[in-house]
C-alpha cells in the first residue's frame, strides 16, 4: 500500500484555525474519516492531493511533499467528491470516462480499451451514448468512480460518496468499494459504510480525538456526539 504522512500538519482560512497540526502516517487499505460538519474532515483529505496546501508542516506520499511535487501525486490520487453531478464534464458517459485520459498521451487503442471494460466493469456499457445528466444518482456516482479508476490511480479518496443516494444507491456503492484494490480513503457521515474498515479517524473541532479500529472509534464518536446537548 502507498503511505501517506501527514508530518505536524495544519491549515487556516482566513487566518482562523480549521485543522490544528497533525501527525498521522497511513497505510493501511481501507481508512475512513468521520465527524461532524465543519470539523476539518475534507481540509484534511483534500491535503493529500494538493486540493488544498498546509500552512505549517507538511504531507508527503510515498516520501513527495504534495506542496513542491502535486503534479506527480495527481497522477497517484484520485478524487470522487459528494456530488457527481460536479465531475460531469462531457455529453456522454463514453466521453465523459475517456475525458480523463486526455492527458495520458496513451495509443487510442489502449485509451479506448480502457473505456470500453471500465464501463464494462461498472455496468455503465448501455448508457454509453447517453447523457451522464440522465443517469440515477447511484448510477452517476459510479460513473465519477470510473472516470477516476480508469486513471489506475494508487490511491482513492471519497468525500462522503453516499450523501445524495438513497438506500439501494449507498449500498451498490458500498458493494463496489469493497471490490477496489486501491488505498481508499473515505469521509463519510454513513457509519455503516466504515463497517470492516481498516481504521477509522475522527476529527472534531479542528483536531483528531480519536484513531483506531473502525469500531472503537465509531462508538466513541457516537458518544460525543449523544453527549452535545
Amino acid at each position: 500500500m502507498p503511505e501517506i504522512i501527514f508530518d505536524a500538519a495544519s491549515a487556516s482560512f482566513d487566518g482562523v484555525p480549521v485543522l490544528e497540526p497533525v501527525s498521522l502516517t497511513l497505510r493501511e487499505q481501507r481508512i475512513g474519516v468521520i465527524g461532524a460538519n465543519g470539523g476539518g474532515k475534507s481540509t484534511l483529505i483534500r491535503m493529500i492531493n494538493g486540493l488544498g496546501e498546509p500552512q505549517s508542516g507538511r504531507v508527503l506520499v510515498d516520501g513527495q511533499d504534495v506542496s513542491s511535487h502535486g503534479r506527480a501525486i495527481r497522477r497517484k490520487v484520485g478524487f470522487v467528491f459528494s456530488d457527481a453531478e460536479n465531475q460531469i464534464v462531457m455529453p456522454t458517459v463514453r466521453e465523459d470516462i475517456a475525458f480523463s485520459l486526455r492527458r495520458a498521451k496513451l495509443p487510442r487503442e489502449e485509451r479506448n480499451a480502457r473505456v470500453e471494460a471500465i464501463m464494462e466493469r461498472f455496468n455503465l456499457s448501455r448508457h454509453a451514448d447517453q447523457s451522464p445528466h440522465t443517469l440515477s444518482g447511484g448510477q452517476k456516482q459510479l460513473l465519477a468512480l470510473a472516470a477516476v479508476l480508469v486513471m489506475e490511480p494508487e490511491i482513492i479518496i471519497a468525500d462522503e460518496p453516499t450523501t445524495l443516494l438513497d438506500l439501494r444507491n449507498r449500498m451498490m456503492i458500498r458493494q463496489v468499494f469493497a471490490t477496489l484494490t486501491q488505498q481508499l480513503i473515505v469521509v463519510t457521515h454513513d457509519l455503516d459504510f466504515l463497517t470492516g474498515f481498516d481504521r477509522v479517524i475522527c476529527i472534531d473541532e479542528h483536531r483528531v480525538i480519536a484513531d483506531g479500529a473502525s469500531a472503537e472509534v465509531i462508538q466513541r464518536y457516537v458518544d460525543l456526539m449523544a453527549a452535545v446537548p
